[in-house]
């Protein structure tokens, strides 16, 4: 049985957890207001990036000619999947779930036969898909948004290492996995397809004799214009997905240190009470010894 001071030290040691917890907790919910403002105010551009890009490229017939970003290679033996996560843990499941869910892709792809490289962004993707699948990555990027501020240069330096891996043809489809951020309680896992570009549907057609027509007309002609917006649209594409992370991963923090908060509460009150028990214990102890001995005598 535990002696007393076995027991004061256990409930210092948890009231000092708690007093972590609790402060973790509180400079999480002040920097996810931040990246929550950051990532809301990235969505209009990014979807009207992705209105604009299916608009142009309504226009266009499909041709070999076009740009291999809109085609793609021909082929989908190759593919390459970034997967994003944070650099720091203490956030919950926010970044087992999402390496589960890139696992689980990985799988698939190699169950078909196809081949499959890695791109990771943060530590926690590194450190934990370098255990099962150190072969299959080819690059590793961390620090991003180090100081608590994405910079879209680090954005570039991702894009622009990916692009030049699909000029020299080192794979064929390219898939983003990351943490989409709709609520402080949701970040469920998303993937989407960078390469070749899925073009979104939008409304934006009318009805003639011939048939449906965009009433928008371009200028230069909507090949060299996709062949100008496309790599801009995978950085803005990235950017985006880097800030849903980032306010996911505040969010995620701030609810897992909420939870431990509480949880070193109940903990200490359970403690407590064996505390105050095991008290009495030795002091009925102790007078049962008292009264004996007076018996004795």
């Amino acid at each position: 049985m535990p002696s007393l001071r076995d027991y004061r030290d256990r409930i210092s040691s948890v009231k000092s957890t708690r007093k972590i917890t609790s402060a973790m907790k509180m400079v999480a919910a002040a920097k996810l207001k931040k990246a929550q403002d950051a990532a809301e105010r990235a969505q209009p551009y990014s979807n009207s990036m992705a209105e604009m890009m299916a608009r142009v490229a309504g226009g266009v017939t499909l041709t070999p000619s076009s740009p291999k970003l809109l085609i793609g290679s021909g082929n989908d033996q190759n593919h390459l999947l970034i997967v994003m996560t944070s650099d720091r843990g203490l956030c919950g499941g926010f970044n087992g779930n999402l390496i589960r869910f890139a696992k689980i892709k990985t799988k698939q792809l190699l169950k078909e036969g196809k081949n499959v490289q890695l791109i990771t962004i943060g530590r926690k993707a590194r450190d934990i898909l370098k255990r099962d699948h150190a072969d299959l990555i080819i690059k590793s990027f961390t620090g991003i948004g180090g100081k608590d501020k994405i910079n879209f240069n680090d954005v570039n330096e991702i894009s622009g290492y990916m692009l030049g891996l699909f000029e020299e043809g080192q794979f064929d489809v390219c898939h983003l996995v990351y943490n989409e951020f709709k609520s402080v309680l949701s970040q469920p896992p998303q993937i989407q397809q960078l390469i070749p570009f899925s073009l979104p549907t939008v409304n934006n057609e009318i009805k003639s004799e011939d048939g449906l027509k965009s009433p928008y007309t371009f200028e230069p002609e909507e090949e060299a214009l996709l062949a100008e917006l496309l790599p801009k649209n995978i950085s803005m594409q990235i950017f985006r997905a880097l800030l849903d992370s980032a306010a996911g991963e505040q969010a995620a923090r701030m609810t897992a240190m909420d939870n431990a908060t509480r949880n070193a509460g109940e903990m200490i009150d359970d403690l407590s009470l064996q505390y105050n028990r095991a008290r009495q214990a030795y002091i009925t102890k102790e007078l049962i010894e008292i009264i004996s001995g007076a018996e004795a005598v």
